[in-house]
């Protein structure tokens, strides 16, 4: 009776999973077509920007397999133009620098890159959307937000009221900043500023290079606290260059790049339902957030 059980339940998963991946494989790709054409390659970014990727359908987006998807739109001779779109509220600060990085190798292959704006595009994602000729939002867009934020939790209180004590072997000082046990010194809270500042400044060199000659420095400085705009107002500041949809995005791309209206359309990192499974789920990278300090810097 158990080994029935056992096996009944193995083929309802497999048949789940089975349905599941139809279903995913089946998904529209935006006006997909056949290959052997030149066209424009689409690149999303949904959720957080982190190094690694979602488990299951969660929002999240990985650097890594963001990168590779810009390096084949580099590297395939049949891709002329790239849209980005971004449906981000930001991340990992270093993940976004590093997908912009590969963004910046793609322009200068002569391949033009324009950002569309889906419900945000913010921070960490503003930051990479930067590294694009052409940034088209959504009136109603969220974006902005330009700055940097390290959120650390003082649970010394707590632990105290629990009888748990934190016992910490270190080889330095300053090994165990952030740590959740205690009180930050104010050493430390210099550190970090330090650190949030130097951050801040490459995000604002970054901002600088993408919109120059777009936005004024003044204006710049005034509105880059971390505050957020629509995208109507983000126009109207000079940090984005148009209004309109995804459609819209395209037609750009297709212009930029030189390209016929029948030119095809290919998403390039669409996601695959066994892959997701299997590889984007990074476990030892969860376990090290568990037992690690939350001392992550974001553009967020």
């Amino acid at each position: 009776m158990g080994k029935k059980l056992v096996v009944a339940l193995i083929v309802i998963f497999l048949l789940v999973m089975g349905a599941l991946s139809i279903k995913v494989s089946s998904a529209p790709q935006y006006g997909l077509a056949g290959k052997g054409l030149s066209g424009i390659g689409v690149i999303e970014v949904n959720g957080l920007i982190g190094a690694s990727g979602s488990y299951l359908g969660t929002d999240t987006s990985s650097a890594g397999q963001i990168m590779k998807a810009v390096r084949e739109a580099r590297e395939r001779e049949d891709i002329k133009a790239v849209v980005l779109r971004v449906n981000s509220p930001g991340g990992a600060a270093g993940a976004s620098q590093e997908i912009a990085i590969e963004l910046d190798k793609l322009r200068d292959s002569g391949k033009p890159v324009v950002t569309s704006m889906g419900d945000s595009c913010a921070s960490g994602g503003y930051w990479i959307a930067c590294s694009t000729d052409y940034i088209i939002a959504n009136g109603t867009s969220i974006t902005g937000s330009i700055g940097v934020i390290m959120e650390l939790t003082n649970l010394q209180e707590l632990f105290d009221k629990l009888g748990i004590r934190q016992e910490t072997i270190k080889s330095g000082v300053h090994k165990d900043m952030g740590s959740a046990g205690r009180e930050m010194t104010e050493q430390e809270r210099a550190i970090f500023q330090d650190m949030i500042d130097d951050s801040y400044q490459q995000f604002l060199d970054q901002v600088r290079q993408g919109r120059k000659g777009k936005i004024t420095e003044e204006k710049l400085l005034e509105i880059a606290d971390g505050r957020m705009f629509t995208g109507r107002q983000a126009m109207e500041l000079g940090i984005v260059d148009g209004l309109g949809n995804y459609y819209d995005a395209i037609e750009k791309a297709r212009d930029l790049g030189g390209l016929s209206s029948e030119s095809k359309v290919e998403v390039l990192n669409a996601n695959k339902f066994w892959e997701e499974i299997f590889l984007s789920y990074d476990a030892g990278n969860v376990l090290g957030e568990l037992i690690s300090p939350d001392s992550q810097l974001l553009f967020d």
